[in-house]
Parts: structure tokens; C-alpha cells; sequence
């Protein structure tokens, strides 16, 4: 069983990728284990939106998944864990 710690986020949106599928492809291809397949595609992101598009769409999603988290919870969550992804870091 995997542990937390092993556990892969999407580097975009923060979805865990618990299946070599759900990565997203390089421009040649190849699987990326940085972002899902939702998030990067062909070496691309899917879609040009900044952070907090991203975090409005994806409080959405996790509150249909987890009705148990309201979307304060989902947002305050998200809040912490999206400026630390590779794709929001500022340089």
C-alpha cells in the first residue's frame, strides 16, 4: 500500500496521480511525472490560466469528490499547497 509520502500530486492542480495513466506526455511522447493529463498535454499545458483559476476550478472538483469538505476547507487547502507547486513557484 502506498504511503503518503510517495504519493504523487499533479504539479498544476495538485490531483493525486496514483496511476501511471493519469500522467501527461512530453512533446515526444514520453510520460511526464510532473503533471496529470488533464493539466499537460504534447508538451503543453491544456489550458493558460493563472493560479487562482486553477485553485476555483479544482475547489470545485474536490468538493463533488469529498462532500465532506465544504469550499472554505477545499479553498484554505488549496491556498497552502498550490503557490508550493513547480507550476505557480515564482521565480
Amino acid at each position: 500500500m502506498d504511503n503518503f509520502e510517495n504519493q504523487k500530486f499533479c504539479q498544476s492542480c495538485a490531483m493525486p496521480i496514483s496511476d501511471d495513466n493519469l500522467f501527461g506526455t512530453n512533446a515526444d511522447g514520453s510520460k511526464n511525472e510532473d503533471y496529470c493529463k488533464y493539466c499537460f498535454k504534447d508538451g503543453k499545458f491544456t489550458s493558460d490560466m493563472s493560479m487562482e483559476e486553477m485553485m476555483n476550478f479544482c475547489i470545485e472538483k474536490m468538493t463533488e469528490v469529498h462532500p465532506d469538505i465544504d469550499k472554505d476547507e477545499a479553498s484554505a487547502m488549496m491556498g497552502e499547497v498550490f503557490p508550493k507547486l513547480k507550476r505557480w513557484q515564482k521565480d
